[in-house]
């Protein structure tokens, strides 16, 4: 049973193995020309977003900011937020949330 368990260096070199497999083994993605140009729009959309939310204040713009930054790492995932979520995103660094009601009486 004590020949079955990896040392940390086997583990590694075996998830980086099939990392490489697996990348090899991947089917190129064809994009339209119209899809280009959207996504390609909505990079600038979002590279804009950050670079004038870099001198904004408030708790709300760092995570802002990291959900856009997550959105441009994560930018060849099949799963893209829609068209008003993605709006969204783009406003939040510049928009305050609402205050919390508190129900204190005093």
């Amino acid at each position: 049973m004590a020949a079955d368990k990896l040392t940390p260096l086997q583990e590694t070199e075996a998830r980086r193995k099939a990392a490489q497999d697996a990348k090899k083994n991947r089917k190129p993605v064809n994009r339209s020309d119209e899809e280009k140009a959207a996504r390609k729009e909505r990079v600038e959309k979002a590279k804009d977003a950050l670079a004038r939310s870099v001198g904004a204040k408030g708790d709300h713009v760092a995570a802002s900011r990291t959900a856009l930054k997550e959105f441009l790492r994560r930018l060849n995932e099949p799963n893209q937020p829609d068209d008003s979520r993605f709006e969204s995103l783009i406003e939040a660094p510049f928009k305050a949330p609402p205050k919390k009601r508190t129900n204190d009486r005093n």
